[in-house]
């Protein structure tokens, strides 16, 4: 080659725009976008945050339906991405809903209310305590079992051993980050979550399923039951509906969720079942060739004159 205006570039010169590693800025701003990010939207059905809220044992956020769907039988369900895909998020660390907490926000009513948004901006949140905005800029933490939110800074400096909302009991091990940046953090919930197991407790400090207890008779001695029993005619008598959950919102949440499943199914049914397009298909105890015009092709009459 030559003579045609171009030049060969160097090694040299190859290199001189060679990726660099990024600088301390850059990383702590991708780290803030993120937070952002998982402060605002649930990383299982991609929509954004809205109350009811859980959190996991590590203080991940998800939309309570969207965990609710992930745990409903079956291989798909709509509105979240794939089982695979929502087993990969949640790492194994959410196998019922005793292993969340749902969550209370003291909702900023100059910004939004209940219905979440308000022009276009998410619900705002605040520290009931310091009326601190919540989210990527304020270390948030929340309390087990009760749920209540809290700026770390207020747990912090009060020194409480009750729930300023509810005065629920808790201890130290049971305040949990939200969205935790920090690596001893992220690895005091961990070790959080393992001891719990070992105990055979949820994140929510409930009964694992199937984990054993013991119940005394009334002649002293005592037996071993699962809990994943089923129920007796007492405690049945307590749930709610046909879901067999206690909680009278989750159990409201859950049956409003299997509606929505249900009538996906008979529209997908009904779809099926449709004589136009049930026309554009072959059947396979259909033996013609010219069944359907997308399988017998163009044919020229018999009678028809060959120019």
């Amino acid at each position: 080659m030559g003579n045609d205006g171009g030049s060969i570039p160097t090694r040299r010169e190859l290199v001189k725009e060679a990726a660099r590693n990024p600088t301390t800025t850059q990383v702590k701003e991708a780290q803030r976008e993120q937070q952002e990010h998982a402060w605002t939207n649930c990383p299982l059905s991609h929509k954004p945050l809205t109350r009811p809220i859980v959190s996991d044992s590590v203080g991940n956020l998800y939309n309570k339906d969207a965990i609710i769907k992930f745990l409903l039988p079956g291989d798909e369900a709509e509105g979240i991405s794939s089982k695979s895909d929502c087993e990969e998020i949640l790492c194994g660390r959410v196998k019922s809903l005793r292993d969340v907490v749902e969550l209370h926000f003291e909702v900023d009513s100059e910004r939004g209310g209940p219905t979440g948004d308000l022009n276009g901006r998410h619900e705002g949140w605040i520290c009931p305590v310091t009326a601190k905005q919540l989210g990527p800029n304020v270390k948030s933490v929340y309390l087990v079992p009760c749920g209540h939110v809290f700026s770390d800074e207020a747990i912090r400096q009060l020194k409480e051993d009750r729930c300023l909302q509810c005065n629920e009991s808790y201890t130290e091990d049971n305040i949990i980050v939200i969205l935790p940046t920090k690596d001893a953090d992220k690895q005091r919930l961990i070790e959080r979550g393992q001891k719990l197991a070992e105990q055979g407790l949820t994140h929510s400090l409930k009964k694992a399923p199937g984990s054993k207890k013991r119940k005394k008779h009334a002649n002293g001695e005592s037996s071993t039951t699962a809990d994943n029993e089923p129920a007796t005619s007492s405690s049945a008598n307590k749930t709610n509906g046909s879901t067999g959950i206690k909680n009278a919102a989750t159990a409201m949440l859950t049956a409003r969720v299997l509606e929505e499943e249900k009538e996906k199914k008979k529209r997908r049914k009904m779809m099926g079942t449709n004589e136009n397009i049930d026309s554009l298909f072959t059947k396979n105890s259909d033996k013609r060739k010219d069944a359907d015009f997308m399988t017998r092709g163009f044919s020229i009459p018999a009678g028809a004159k060959r120019i």
